[in-house]
């Protein structure tokens, strides 16, 4: 089979990321021509000591809504304007915010920025084919990539993750490291392999294609494969030992990690030889993610919602499973399912009261807050712009 090849060129900041037509889907491989790298933070500081400076400025209230990735629905600029106003660290896109053009989703990104100085995290679940937000991908994906060369991975999530930068998007959730061969598993289509070596090789380059564009995140930490059922509908679990875990469905996240992904998702899955929780909730999962497998990015859960559609009574409460969330070690905490317009707020104000009343600790606030506002001011610092190309020239 022949290949295209498709060019990711950067222009001027100054230049509209809508400008640009969507290109044709590479076949099989893309070349990149990657722009310098531009340093995180002014006047001296990297990005995490201009972090720790400006957290430390803020009010518990701030630090607790910087901290939330909000939803609503809408294509509204003016609306999603006045939602962000409150100071949330962040906004998932989902279906009901992707309007009919690019030039569209530009203008829409663009008013989510209350301070164009210092962008909310603008993140959207695009792992292609059966999960897909943005009307132009039609790049490969899962069902097709675990049975090709990493390559070919390499090429497609090079093309995604252009796609999404160019629209304002600076938050990818779209890099699926669970692992199974299992068929008849919920997760099965949208896994990258069904072996953890081969889907280890296949993370790693989605992760390293899409860095070079956006934070990439792996998901569903510890993984779904072992754990069957959906966990959209319940809490799967697994009876799978650390020692197994270890040797099999970490290879991916560990791979990912090692390829510097910004961001892990944990997953509403118990392994219960580990903990009993959900490893969303769990800060044995999270200490093991940092200790053992090295990560130092951002932490973020799933859809808190889910676990309000898992019925157990026990997570019945959005502001408290917020706040368990980020006792356990997560970072960013995303509420979709059953939330309306205040929910962030409410999460928000959940978190912060929890620290005024000393049930969560000021010091995990403003460590997940300062690694929230490192990532924020990493990619607000990006000079280039990105486009695909069809007639740039590779260099070298």
């Amino acid at each position: 089979m022949g290949t295209t090849v498709a060019l990711l060129c950067a222009a001027p900041a100054v230049a509209s990321a809508a400008t640009s037509a969507p290109a044709p889907a590479p076949s099989l491989s893309a070349s990149v021509v990657v722009a310098p790298a531009v340093s995180a933070a002014p006047a001296g500081l990297n990005a995490g000591s201009r972090a720790e400076a400006l957290v430390a400025e803020m009010t518990v209230a701030q630090q607790a809504a910087s901290i939330v990735m909000g939803h609503v629905a809408g294509t509204d600029p003016a609306a999603l304007t006045s939602y962000m106003a409150s100071g949330l660290g962040g906004f998932i896109l989902m279906g009901n915010n992707i309007p009919d053009s690019e030039a569209e989703l530009v203008s829409l990104t663009t008013a989510l920025a209350v301070d164009p100085a210092l962008p909310p995290l603008i993140a959207v679940d695009q792992e292609g084919g059966l999960v897909s937000r943005l009307h132009d991908d039609g790049y490969p994906a899962s069902t097709t990539l675990k049975a090709l060369p990493a390559d070919d991975t390499a090429a497609a999530f090079a093309a995604r993750g252009a796609l999404a930068a160019r629209a304002g998007i600076s938050v990818n959730f779209g890099t699926v490291a669970d692992v199974t061969a299992d068929s008849g598993s919920f997760i099965h289509g949208r896994a990258l392999g069904t072996d953890p070596q081969t889907a280890a090789e296949r993370v790693a380059a989605a992760t390293t294609a899409q860095e070079q564009f956006l934070a990439s995140t792996l998901k569903h930490f510890p993984g779904h494969g072992a754990a069957p059922g959906d966990s959209h509908r319940g809490i799967p679990s697994s009876p799978m030992s650390l020692d197994e875990w270890r040797a099999t469905d970490a290879l991916p996240f560990a791979a990912g990690i090692d390829a510097g992904a910004s961001l892990l998702m944990f997953g509403h899955l118990a392994y219960t030889a580990v903990d009993a929780a959900p490893a969303s909730l769990s800060a044995e999962w999270h200490r093991i993610a940092r200790d053992e497998l090295g990560f130092d990015g951002v932490a973020v859960t799933d859809d808190l919602g889910m676990l309000l559609s898992s019925g157990d009574p026990a997570y019945a409460d959005p502001a408290a499973n917020g706040v368990a969330a980020v006792a356990a070690g997560n970072d960013l905490v995303v509420m979709i399912a059953g939330s309306d317009a205040g929910t962030a707020e409410r999460m928000a104000a959940g978190i912060s009261g929890a620290v005024e009343a000393g049930t969560l600790p000021a010091e995990r606030l403003a460590e997940a807050a300062t690694r929230v506002m490192a990532l924020r001011l990493q990619l607000s610092s990006a000079a280039a712009r990105w486009s695909l190309c069809g007639d740039c020239v590779p260099a070298g």
